[in-house]
């Protein structure tokens, strides 16, 4: 099983929207968001399950990502308790996904996503993960309710910053 954990693009400044929640992304976030889905289409052949926080720049993050994946939009499950979600929050909607979806993407805020992918892969330190940044862990477990025991293996990690994707972990 594959977990994708993405954080949200770049988003306008909080003083350009009427709240947090409704900051649309900014031009650079819809370009990075399509690089992403671009990248992530090239390496995940099986994409089962997209969750999103129901602001509006994670959501338009999942949608721009989903549709340059070619994953159908109307598929994108919206749930609230990923709106700025810590840590404990994520991993109990993740331990709620179905199990039949072998790989799941689930697009998020910091820091609670950044805490979580340190927590879940201690090799990737205490960095924040970069707007639009990816980390993609690996499970044998047969279920999602048992990502918090079951041993985990960082896949890769990647960013609209980097060149190219980085080559997959070992």
């Amino acid at each position: 099983m594959r977990l994708l954990l993405l954080r949200h693009a770049k988003a306008v400044p909080p003083a350009e929207a009427p709240t947090d929640a409704r900051r649309p992304l900014a031009a650079r976030g819809e370009r990075d968001a399509r690089l992403m889905g671009e990248r992530l289409r090239e390496r995940e052949a099986r994409l089962g399950s997209i969750v999103t926080s129901p602001a509006t720049r994670t959501l338009q993050t999942a949608q721009i990502v989903a549709t340059a994946h070619h994953y159908p939009r109307e598929r994108i499950v919206i749930d609230e308790r990923l709106y700025l979600a810590d840590p404990a929050e994520i991993l109990a909607v993740i331990a709620a996904f179905d199990p039949t979806r072998t790989c799941v993407l689930v697009v998020g805020h910091n820091p609670g996503l950044s805490e979580l992918a340190a927590a879940l892969a201690p090799e990737l330190g205490d960095s924040d993960l970069p707007t639009c940044g990816l980390v993609a862990l690996d499970t044998a477990s047969r279920d999602w309710a048992s990502l918090r025991t079951a041993p985990l293996r960082l896949a890769y990690r990647d960013s609209p910053k980097d060149a190219r994707p980085p080559p997959m972990i070992p």
